[in-house]
């Protein structure tokens, strides 16, 4: 019992005394800068992950434009490609509405002319 009345006698001192109170004080400080550092290098990272990201996008989008603008050359060129220009711009929603119903007839001619059994 004698060691109980201690240890909550040496408690009470603490909570009295200023200077156990600062080293709380600090350390909850120093502990709350450590994981500041570490959030603002996570940070960090993810945007220079987000710049290399949005760089590629845009690589890949000027890509798939270079290759759509190709199939539609190489499509209005030639009479016998294998998917018509106005099925070609339907697909890619570039046809006014009307049409489209016409590029499927279209492509259903087309395709039953091409294939014989």
């Amino acid at each position: 019992m004698e060691f109980a009345n201690r240890v909550v006698s040496a408690a009470m001192k603490a909570t009295n005394n200023n200077a156990v109170i600062n080293v709380c004080l600090v350390g909850s400080f120093v502990a709350l800068a450590v994981r500041s550092v570490k959030q603002q290098r996570d940070i960090e990272a993810l945007e220079a992950q987000k710049d290399s990201l949005t760089h590629s996008n845009k690589a890949m989008k000027k890509a798939m434009w270079g290759w759509k603008q190709q199939l539609f050359a190489e499509a209005s060129s030639t009479d016998s490609a294998l998917v018509p220009l106005s099925r070609l711009k339907a697909i890619y929603g570039e046809a006014p509405e009307h049409q489209i119903g016409d590029a499927l007839k279209e492509d259903a001619k087309s395709s039953a002319s091409k294939f014989v059994v």
